[in-house]
């Protein structure tokens, strides 16, 4: 009798116990959908580099995430306490099952397998915008600061950047400069413009672009194809180069020699120092992470100075 009473009172404290959680449970928005998540999240597996800067500067510590390619601004996560995921285009689902998270971060490389992600665990989606990069990114630093309780930070974290990026654009208003975006992919050189992975220099740092009229381009999927001709025309004011081997591993340092020539050194970019090599980790591989974005504002911040 006593084992019956017992069973019941076990069964009534668990039904009551999930619709509490059903009651309590908020839905968020992301990228590709929404979620649900009824207390903050303890096991929490992130498969992408800019949705892990933003969360370790939360203070929050993933069990997993991809660890080839690591920016240096997240090197800790190189130790054999955090488990490697995967890649940053594939996870291992394996070793996900066997973390058991009761949350996963993705990027936008994973949108593909985002149903199967979610399968495994609730997935948020962590896709910035590229035509409007910095407001999708505060609105996924705000969605992530409320699920992990840490909106405070995630607010002081914000109007830090913020700052920054008024900084940057007041002297953008005053220079006015021409820049010219490319990157260095091989032999070819492609050209971006404000609609792009690249529109932060463009329509958050004030940037004006720079075209040749006089020499083609031919549309790719990624960028433009151009030409050091096209360069050359352009005459940009600055000129700002993505190292893409350098991004994904390939090789190192390849586009300085790449753009050591007499058609480059022609541009007033050249002769008043105002080329940079953008850090390939911040501008390529973490898009909307607090570290990264620092970095970004610093790189446009020396190719004005």
């Amino acid at each position: 009798m006593l084992t019956k009473i017992f069973n019941k009172l076990a069964f009534t404290a668990s039904l009551i116990a999930l619709s509490s959680a059903s009651v309590f449970a908020k839905t968020y928005e992301h990228s590709m959908g929404t979620i649900e998540i009824n207390e903050v999240p303890q096991r929490v597996v992130v498969l992408g580099f800019g949705s892990l800067d933003f969360v370790d500067a939360l203070g929050i510590e993933p069990l997993g995430m991809p660890k080839n390619l690591l920016p240096e601004a997240l090197s800790k996560y190189k130790s054999d306490k955090y488990i490697n995921t995967g890649s940053l285009q594939e996870a291992n689902y394996e070793t996900l099952f066997t973390l058991k998270p009761d949350l996963i971060i993705a990027e936008g490389r994973m949108a593909s397998i985002y149903s199967d992600l979610a399968d495994i665990a609730p997935t948020y989606m962590f896709q910035i915008d590229s035509k409007n990069y910095w407001d999708t990114t505060q609105k996924h630093w705000s969605t992530l600061g409320e699920i992990f309780n840490k909106e405070e930070k995630t607010d002081a974290l914000i109007t830090e950047i913020q700052a920054k990026v008024d900084t940057l654009t007041s002297l953008t208003k005053q220079a006015k400069p021409k820049a010219l975006t490319v990157m260095s992919n091989g032999s070819n050189i492609t050209m971006f413009g404000p609609i792009s992975r690249f529109s932060f220099i463009y329509n958050e740092a004030g940037m004006q672009t720079s075209t040749s009229d006089n020499v083609s381009s031919e549309t790719r999927t990624h960028g433009n194809l151009i030409s050091f001709e096209y360069i050359a025309d352009a005459k940009p004011d600055v000129l700002l180069i993505l190292d893409r081997d350098q991004a994904i591993g390939k090789a190192s340092g390849q586009a300085k020699q790449l753009f050591d020539n007499s058609l480059v050194s022609s541009t007033p970019a050249a002769k008043n120092k105002h080329i940079t090599y953008l850090d390939p980790s911040a501008w390529y591989l973490a898009a909307g992470g607090y570290q990264s974005i620092k970095v970004m504002i610093d790189d446009l911040h020396d190719s004005i100075r």
